[in-house]
This record gives structure tokens, sequence and C-alpha cells, in this order.
């Protein structure tokens, strides 16, 4: 994601996702969730474990929930004035005011208006009522703010960041774009204006990120075939889950139709799953968490996104494969999950189609053969396999031809471990110093 599309996002430096540290002025300590959730807040802490910190879910610019450590949020005790960390799906009783001084110390009003305070070291509360304060080292309300981690910026980042009129604006702006009659719809719309006016450079963005000339590029460089990564809420256009907004589903379509202009290939990757496999910002994840295959209802929303472009897309002359997942995160990820996924996946695609390939991803992590006997039980599937050199500090000290000597040794070998008779067909991709390479074996594009 392009850093300069958060410019001019108020509170940017609190994003979905941030980590963020609270010590209480007034007793000098760290608030955490006693036990890390599940529990009573406190402020006993001489310092701030990863455990003991709280992740932002931002609701709108200045208003969040409270993530802890162990998955829960926090809201006020139904029988005192505490704060507890124990509600599941957050909502209105869940939502915390950020009020911000200058110099990063911080108010919270709770849901019930009044500002949560460190009453005591053990004691967390949403009971103190005074709108004034000097912000100074004696108030129980003020709080010291240490933002100190987030996910990479992903487009879950952004999309929320914009706000709650994103989708209208979008809408608007993509109006603009085709018709032109920009001064007709402005008086029509002036209450999205402003809106209107941080909001663009985010279209600018995706109109100009991937072009026909990117295709035609490819083209003349005698390239075969693209891997188009998408998220699952482009399944649900035109009307997709907040905080998304709709118009990736025409970008994918505008990206087959260049495709067969320019005789390309393509494989369609589901990159982003709804829960995230991975926790990393190419997931569409929220705050970092890796959810995904722990419930039914995920997997099931993941089969049937594949479903879906599975019934747009196998018809189209320039399909080669669908990938049904990407770069599940092991041990977060298990391989009873990821089996009974593939298992749905690949029937979802057989349904439209008895030729294009099915791609299984193996899990980062974990020992690339592992599915390797699986997956081959499948017909006209294949093995993907992910090596990331330039993400692991040990190549850096390498001189540019051990680097290469090890491309052509040791990582030969990797791969002719996944490659065996009458085993799938096997895919790598793999990132060494500054360049990138995706190699098929065995598919014809």
């Amino acid at each position: 994601m392009t850093p300069w599309l958060f410019d001019n996002i108020t509170n940017k430096d609190m994003l979905d996702g941030t980590q963020l540290k609270l010590r209480s002025v007034k007793q000098n300590m760290y608030v955490c969730a006693e036990g890390g959730g599940d529990n009573i807040l406190v402020a006993n802490r001489t310092g701030a474990a990863w455990w003991e910190t709280f992740k932002l879910w931002r609701v709108n610019e200045t208003t969040f929930y409270l993530r802890v450590a162990f998955g829960q949020f926090v809201r006020i005790s139904t029988k005192s004035s505490e704060l507890v960390a124990n509600a599941t799906n957050p909502g209105k009783s869940e939502e915390f005011v950020f009020i911000r001084s200058s110099n990063n110390r911080v108010r919270i009003r709770a849901p019930n208006g009044l500002f949560v305070q460190a009453r005591s070291a053990d004691a967390v509360t949403a009971d103190y009522g005074e709108e004034g304060t000097n912000w100074g080292d004696d108030d129980p309300s003020v709080f010291e703010m240490d933002l100190n981690w987030r996910v990479e910026i992903g487009e879950y980042q952004v999309t929320n960041a914009y706000g709650p009129n994103a989708t209208s604006v979008l809408r608007l702006l993509n109006m603009l774009l085709l018709h032109q009659h920009q001064y007709h719809i402005l008086l029509m719309h002036q209450d999205h204006y402003q809106s209107l006016l941080i909001c663009s450079p985010l279209v600018n963005h995706w109109n100009t990120f991937i072009t026909e000339d990117d295709f035609r590029t490819m083209a003349e460089y005698n390239l075969t075939a693209v891997r188009i990564p998408v998220e699952w809420w482009t399944t649900r256009d035109p009307e997709p889950p907040k905080p998304f907004v709709n118009g990736s589903l025409q970008i994918v379509d505008n990206a087959f139709n260049w495709a067969e202009k320019y005789n390309l290939r393509v494989i369609l990757d589901l990159h982003a799953t709804n829960g995230s496999t991975n926790g990393w910002d190419l997931s569409g994840t929220r705050d970092g968490t890796v959810d995904w295959g722990k419930t039914d209802e995920n997997i099931n929303q993941s089969v049937a996104a594949i479903d879906f472009l599975a019934s747009r897309y196998t018809q189209r002359s320039c399909l080669l494969a669908i990938e049904l997942l990407n770069e599940a995160l092991a041990p977060d990820i298990s391989i009873d999950s990821l089996k009974k996924y593939y298992q749905a996946g690949y029937d979802a695609v057989r349904k439209y189609s008895s030729e294009i390939y099915v791609i299984m991803s193996s899990r980062l992590r974990a020992d690339q053969r592992e599915l390797l006997q699986y997956i081959g039980t499948f017909k006209k599937s294949v093995i993907d396999v992910h090596y990331y050199n330039s993400l692991d500090g040990w190549f850096s000290g390498l001189s540019v031809q051990r680097n290469l000597d090890f491309i052509n040794n040791e990582r030969s070998r990797d791969l002719s471990s996944v490659t065996v008779e009458n085993g799938p067909t096997g895919s790598c991709w793999r990132m060494e110093r500054r360049v990138l390479a995706f190699g098929w074996g065995g598919i014809k594009a």
C-alpha cells in the first residue's frame, strides 16, 4: 500500500491494529488486563510486555475498541464501574473516545460518558466526572500513550480510516471520473465534499496502480501469465461489508479483459481471507491476529468466495488456475483445517471446470512436503511453495555470488524435494536480494 494514501487521515498513527501501551501518570504504572484477558484492568505494571498491551480497533477518528492479548474487548463491568476485558463481539458498550493532548497524553471517555481513571493500582474504573484537566501528573484520568507497533498498512487500515462515508464518497468519485460532470455532482453532494477531497488520492491510486499498459508491457517482454491476488470482499461487490469499499470486482474484470487482449494467462489467487491466514497486511487482517480456520464459518466464507470466482471466470479463455489460499502460517493454521478447506475449495472449482488447475499453498514455517501426498490425490492440482531469502538477515551477509550459489544448490534441492513422480505439479515463489521471480514447473501457460 502506498504510504502517502494515509497523509490526510486524522490520527493516522492510530489505525486498526496499532499496539497501545497506557501508563497512568498518577500511579506511574502501566495499565493492562490482569492475566492477559477475561479479567479486570489494573494499573500496577512497571513495564508492559506484549500480552499487557492493547490493540486498537478504529470506529472513527477518535473512537476505538480496545482488544487485549487473548482476544477479548474492554468494557464496563455490569456489576460496578470497573473496566473488564471479557467482551467477544464489540459494539456500542465497548466504544471508548480518546481525547489527546499535544504531548501524547490522553483522556479516555467511557461508554457511560464518564472518564476512565486509575483510581488505585488495582482499580481502573469509568467514574471520573470532571471535564476539565491541566493534564498534570496529579490527574488520575490522564494516561500517557505509547503507540509502539502496528500492522503494516493495508487496505483494511486505509478504508476504515477514511470513515463511514468512504463507500459513498468513492462511488461519487467514480462518477466524476466516468462522466466528468464535476460541478453538477458536487452541488448535489455538498455534505461529502470534504471527504471527497480526502479520498481522491485513494481512487487515483486504484485507477493508476495497475493499468492496461502494464499488461501490454508484460506481453512485449514475452511473459505468458500473470498472478492476480484478490480479496474475499471482492466477491461481495457491489456491497462489501464495512469498512471495505466497492469497485474492486470491476478491476478484476478489467484485468481479465486485458489478459485476453494481450494473450496472457491468468492465475487467480484468493490472497486475503476473512479472519486472516497469517496476520500480515497482505492477508486483510485488522490487527495482526490470525483467526482463519478456527471456525467453520470463516472456512465456509472462503469456500463461497472460491465458488463465486470459479462461477464468474472459469469460462474465460485466459484463466489458467485458481489458487485456494495464500500463505497459511503454521502453527496458527492447523493442517486439519487446511485440508478440510482444500477439499471443499477444490470441489467448488470442479463444479464449473475440470480443466483449470487448482493450486494449494503449503504452510509457511512448516515442512514444505507435509501436504505433498495429500495434494497429489487431486486431479490437475498444484502445490505452491514460497521461499523468501530477502526476509532472512543471514542472506544479507553473503556476497552476490554466494547468494546465487545458494539458489542454484540449496534451493534447487528444496524444489527437487517437492517435485516427485506422480505428485502434484509444483510452483515456487522466491524472493532473493531485490530480485523477484515466479517459476512454474510443469504448467504450460
